[in-house]
């Protein structure tokens, strides 16, 4: 079959149309591929983590996203929908969703006003504060006293924006070293590379649990860089889509039923070494369980 040329553009722009509603679609998306794409991490406790190493991610936020996996389940009519992990990092995690290679993020990205421009978050399903870990041998007590010293970040991490604007402020200077992700970050200071760690406080509670040496750690808890919401992202525009999710997560909260996923996760041993890392509920934890919002810092 031969066309015209007015009418070959017109078909190829027909099928860039298509392939473009199917990926802001993505519940078609699913349906038509008969699987649903979950990002993940390997390494961060206990949120997104591979406890042995190997197979598929485990862990608080993964919980709440296959509660969403059954919610697509039923309402694609499809129990045996297949799941599909693909292990993100900070810097790839949003180029990777928007292109469709996976339909939701589910770990501990932070729901920022700047982030909303490109992506939708869910209800948040947790509150972190923006601190320090440092080796109580350090000495140190507070973020000005590591003035003059090595500091490590996670490439494209919140964290890594507040410690300049902190830096800008006029009260420290420190020489940052950026890791790829947070074992990374968190190995800089357990070797004596640097002094100090800036991640959120949970998430150095996750890697100081299940570290050989848990007792050498601490974190600054009297001080923070700023609160963050996490979030599970999904791609903007797409309103059957986040209704589902939306819905999902909210009636989890509204239930109660997040409690046990919560403890399950924060106040039991985990795997793989049984640690506990004994995080309570915290007050902003608990308020935006009982008033659910998406909203961003």
């Amino acid at each position: 079959m031969k066309f015209s040329f007015p009418m070959a553009v017109g078909l190829v722009a027909a099928v860039a149309c298509s392939a473009t509603l199917a990926q802001s679609d993505t519940l078609s998306k699913i349906k038509a591929s008969g699987t649903v794409q979950i990002g993940g991490r390997d390494s961060q406790v206990p949120f997104s983590y591979k406890p042995g190493g190997g197979g598929d991610p485990v862990g608080f936020t993964n919980d709440i996203c296959m509660k969403i996996v059954d919610a697509i389940k039923a309402k694609l009519g499809m129990p045996e929908l297949k799941v599909n992990y693909t292990i993100l990092t900070s810097t790839n995690r949003i180029p990777l969703l928007t292109n469709g290679t996976v339909d939701l993020d589910c770990a501990t990205t932070t729901n920022t006003v700047q982030r909303q421009q490109q992506v939708a978050f869910a209800p948040s399903h947790f509150v972190t504060n923006i601190t320090a870990a440092v080796k109580k041998s350090s000495g140190i007590n507070t973020l000005a006293e590591l003035n003059g010293k090595k500091v490590s970040t996670v490439s494209g991490s919140t964290g890594v924006q507040l410690l300049r604007g902190y830096r800008k402020s006029g009260n420290i200077e420190v020489e940052e070293l950026a890791a790829k992700d947070t074992a990374d970050g968190f190995l800089l200071l357990a070797s004596d590379r640097t002094v100090a760690y800036i991640l959120d406080d949970v998430q150095l509670a996750g890697l100081i649990a299940t570290s050989p040496t848990p007792g050498d750690f601490k974190i600054l808890t009297t001080e923070s860089l700023r609160q963050e919401p996490y979030g599970i992202m999904y791609r903007k525009e797409d309103p059957q889509f986040k209704e589902l999710v939306d819905k999902t997560v909210t009636d989890l909260m509204k239930s109660g039923a997040i409690n046990q996923i919560y403890a399950k996760w924060f106040t039991k041993p985990i795997p793989p070494t049984n640690a506990n890392l004994n995080f309570p509920m915290t007050e902003p934890v608990k308020e935006i369980y009982k008033n659910p919002n998406n909203k961003g810092v």
